[in-house]
């Protein structure tokens, strides 16, 4: 379980195929690994991947086929948010994400407003069902507040130390991104489902 709260953008500085997917190797940024263990989880860019190699300045993960499919998966040379699991008596700054993506969305047009930017997103209908105006997702893995929503697309406001502080400032339009709903929405839709067919 994870918090949306970035803590250090890394690089993904190698690709490997593997028999079931592939292995990442990302060199960790400022994200302090010193009592790093193997077998933690740690996001990558919203994706909760177990570490199967640790250092001081980088982790290695094994990424399944399936993961693959419903991310925006990983390239050499990419930044990626990063972000340890949250451990019990932690602060709770974001809201509580697991690091299940739902799906793929893409960023469609990015605005200023002041020091600000305003990001627009086109999600997947999948996911798009879930997404409410204040209501919370995790894009890459940063904890964002929905100020607008249209149909298939959504807004949020980026301020300026999310804008520096994650990968979400070097967008560019059509750039793919992994989502994940506030979970709260996802029991909500399956408890009326289950009244439904009662």
């Amino acid at each position: 379980m994870f918090t949306g709260i970035v803590t250090a953008v890394g690089n993904i500085a190698s690709v490997t195929p593997t028999a079931g997917g592939v292995r990442i190797a990302v060199a960790a940024g400022d994200l302090n690994l010193s009592d790093g263990q193997i077998g933690e989880s740690i996001a990558v860019d919203g994706v909760c991947l177990t570490a199967v190699e640790i250092s001081r300045v980088g982790f290695s993960a094994d990424v399944s086929a399936e993961t693959l499919r419903c991310t925006a998966g990983f390239t050499v040379g990419a930044r990626g948010n990063l972000e340890r699991a949250l451990c019990l008596g932690d602060r709770l700054g974001g809201h509580l994400v697991s690091g299940h993506v739902d799906g793929v969305g893409a960023l469609v047009s990015a605005r200023p407003a002041g020091d600000n930017r305003v990001l627009m997103f086109e999600a997947p209908p999948e996911v798009a069902r879930y997404i409410a105006v204040k209501g919370s997702i995790a894009i890459n893995g940063v904890s964002l507040t929905v100020n607008e929503v249209k149909q298939n697309q959504f807004s949020v406001n980026i301020i300026p130390h999310t804008l520096t502080a994650t990968n979400l400032g070097v967008l560019a339009a059509g750039a793919r991104v992994n989502l994940e709903a506030d979970t709260v929405a996802r029991y909500v839709e399956r408890l009326n489902t289950f009244g439904a067919q009662s």
